[in-house]
């Protein structure tokens, strides 16, 4: 039987699988840090985690190699699951959501094969519950989700890829009876971010509708963290903490994504208005008030 305090995370070379590592870490997790090669991310382990710590165990895992998934998980009661595009196919074109369902599906399958897994916490997107024909509808949460038909016409490749995997994911679970949860999170705000993120494809639109949403490493690491902690979260979770609705904000966001020699934001973004917000994370947040309480009552 496994011990009831070790988990996976699976990518951790990403910015949200590293920052869940070292907060696992300093909670007193045993984790199993499972990675594959990303030329575009950390330059080595040493550099992206803390490898001298007695609690932490590296793996090698490919999504795509069930082997390697299954190896990383024995011994887990919980997979924290951030999808990282392989080093062969890293750009999200319309081939990529076949790859990020596939990665999905293997995963879900090797959790139903390990007997020890209790839950897994699956990173989705905000990108998976926004997009749809009708956008000037009624306010978005939880229940939403983007049209597919929608991204294929106007080449949503990230919230195609985004959707289609957790669906795939929400599929596998509920058949063969995974306790899973998944975080849509907004827009990751990390060192680096640029205009080229895919996320910002149809970002000014976005921006109109009210549903153009960001998120700190750290809330949406503890968001994580909250939700497999807590035993009545179920379903999904918007996650942000902060919306992006008037002309302020999305110039000073336009000038930390876009290149200092292109200083001007995208004209949609000109206009002096205030836009209504149309997306609610309620649920998350009425969930982490008691998990921060808990963080002030054990420092």
């Amino acid at each position: 039987m496994a011990s009831s305090r070790t988990v996976c995370v699976m990518d951790a070379s990403g910015h949200l699988g590293s920052a869940l590592v070292h907060l696992l870490l300093h909670r007193g997790y045993t984790v199993h840090a499972a990675l594959q090669p990303h030329p575009n991310g950390f330059q080595s382990v040493e550099e992206l985690l803390p490898s001298s710590n007695k609690n932490l165990k590296i793996f090698d895992a490919d999504p795509f190699d069930y082997h390697s998934i299954t190896a990383a998980l024995k011994g887990c009661c919980g997979l924290f699951y951030c999808f990282q595009p392989p080093s062969d196919h890293s750009t999200y074109d319309e081939f990529m959501a076949e790859i990020e369902a596939r990665a999905a599906h293997n995963v879900l399958e090797a959790c139903a094969q390990t007997d020890t897994i209790e839950k897994v916490v699956f990173t989705s997107s905000v990108t998976a519950v926004i997009w749809n024909e009708s956008r000037t509808g009624s306010d978005l949460d939880e229940k939403n989700w983007t049209d597919i038909n929608f991204c294929k016409k106007f080449k949503l490749w990230h919230a195609l890829s985004k959707t289609l995997a957790e669906k795939s994911a929400w599929a596998l679970a509920m058949d063969r009876d995974i306790n899973m949860v998944t975080i849509n999170g907004g827009l990751l705000m990390t060192p680096g971010l640029t205009i080229t993120n895919p996320y910002l494809k149809g970002a000014a639109e976005m921006y109109e509708d009210g549903v153009f949403v960001t998120v700190d490493l750290r809330f949406i690491a503890d968001a994580h963290i909250c939700v497999f902690e807590d035993v009545s979260s179920y379903g999904r979770y918007l996650c942000f903490n902060h919306v992006i609705n008037c002309s302020h904000d999305a110039d000073k966001l336009a000038q930390m994504l876009l290149p200092s020699s292109d200083p001007s934001p995208p004209q949609s973004w000109e206009k002096a208005s205030i836009y209504h917000q149309r997306i609610s994370n309620k649920k998350l947040n009425n969930l982490m008030m008691e998990f921060e309480n808990d963080q002030l009552l054990s420092n």
